[in-house]
């Protein structure tokens, strides 16, 4: 099992940087083919204009979106070239509150998602939005990668969120190509329910399905000691120096799919390991 269809997606240069690293790194490890989708962002709001301005704002705004997608594209072609992967790549202009449909038509057909981490310093407006379309509406799981972190093709350790969610459990069937290469993976349970039908052996059975695949599992039951349950998990990759995180990505939204939800949230803006979810 291996991921063959990497994609990131890049509306700027120096943020993707760490995306592009890891992408190059994984295509190399697992043979696969990586490919960028170089987006230019219409970012102009017609409505605010008084009238008779909106044609030469609108092709102003138009114009320096096709500067920047050319220039993204400039900048995937020659950082691919440089590094022996079979390798893609195309650009195009997407107004922002439409940014979402074409992530997620090319999320789709893809069997993971390459992403820089959307919070943090100098982060645009659509960074969060790429990575809720490729999740929720691409339906594809999503690596993110926090700024200057190095990229992980084989982690060592790595920790998954347990807590018997159907999000918990597809993030993990997404990642088996990462868990099945690792040394070691960490199932942390926190707080399981103490009348709950796996009280005695929190996280057994998911131990068995993975060591069925060849992954070496052990289980870590941890206390809610802090207020949110990404603190603990983030603390506990630091204790245990921990490659990556995989857990369930939770959304809701009463007006689309859905949208990343605190506790998801939380975790990316905290985490300083690649984060994989999945929804």
């Amino acid at each position: 099992m291996a991921y063959k269809s990497l994609l990131t997606v890049m509306t700027e240069t120096e943020l993707s940087q760490t995306a592009l690293a890891q992408i190059v790194a994984l295509a190399e490890a697992q043979d696969a083919h990586a490919e960028a989708l170089c987006l230019g962002v219409d970012r102009s709001q017609t409505g605010y204009y008084y009238a008779g301005a909106n044609a030469l704002i609108l092709q102003e705004t138009l114009s320096r979106a096709n500067a920047e997608s050319d220039e993204i594209l400039a900048y995937a072609q020659t950082y691919f070239g440089k590094s022996g992967v079979r390798w893609s790549a195309e650009n195009g202009v997407a107004q922002i509150a439409d940014i979402g449909r074409h992530v997620a038509r090319r999320a789709r057909f893809s069997d993971l998602v390459i992403l820089p981490r959307p919070y943090g310093k100098d982060r645009d407006a659509e960074a969060e939005p790429i990575v809720e379309a490729a999740m929720f509406e691409g339906h594809a799981p999503v690596l993110l990668m926090p700024d200057n972190a190095k990229p992980v093709s084989s982690p060592k350790t790595v920790i998954v969120g347990w807590n018997e969610s159907v999000e918990a459990m597809r993030a993990i069937r997404c990642a088996l190509p990462f868990l099945k290469r690792a040394e070691l993976v960490r199932i942390v349970v926190i707080d399981p329910p103490r009348h709950g039908p796996d009280r005695s052996d929190p996280g057994g059975l998911l131990s068995q399905l993975l060591a069925r695949h060849g992954v070496k599992c052990e289980i870590d039951v941890l206390s809610k000691t802090m207020t949110r349950v990404s603190d603990i998990l983030n603390r506990h990759a630091a204790d245990t120096e921990a490659d990556m995180i995989v857990m369930g990505a939770y959304g809701h939204s009463r007006f689309r799919e859905a949208i990343l939800g605190g506790a998801t949230r939380n975790m990316l803006e905290q985490s300083e390991v690649p984060v994989f979810l999945a929804h």
